[in-house]
């Protein structure tokens, strides 16, 4: 099970919310506590604990908001002005505004800046893609 997949902890109420209705309904009456724990194993979690605690580690983005990294190992400071869910739900594609353009090449002899970038990020806010030297491409947190 990954962390990425999993629905905000909001959303995993209202599951067991639905989901002890239906079996209410159904003629198998469950409390409270015995239907959260079913939703976490149906999430693949050892527990309804387990299962809050790898919710909670979403990393929680809006357009708008400030935020700070690294780009291609350059720190940044920027605003988001796009963030879109994309396939199956585990990555985020974000637009980020920089609010100084950043040099995304390594050389001395040779510069490019960049002030306006895309890229895909997990619920943590890393991106799965690697630099050359293993980093994460982007890595983004609340500024």
């Amino acid at each position: 099970m990954t962390d990425n997949n999993i629905a905000s902890l909001d959303e995993l109420k209202a599951q067991a919310k639905r989901l002890r209705e239906s079996l209410r309904e159904a003629g198998t009456p469950l409390s409270h506590s015995q239907t959260l724990e079913l939703v976490a194993r149906q999430h693949g979690a050892r527990d309804w604990n387990t299962l809050c605690a790898l919710a909670g580690n979403r990393l929680k983005l809006r357009v708008g908001d400030r935020v700070q990294g690294h780009y291609l190992g350059q720190p940044f400071v920027a605003e988001i002005r796009g963030l879109t869910v994309i396939g199956d739900g585990g990555h985020r594609r974000i637009t980020l505004h920089f609010d100084e353009p950043v040099d995304v090449v390594r050389f001395d002899t040779f510069s490019s800046y960049r002030q306006r970038v895309s890229g895909e990020i997990g619920w943590d806010g890393r991106s799965t893609r690697r630099t050359s030297d293993g980093q994460p491409q982007l890595v983004v947190r609340p500024a």
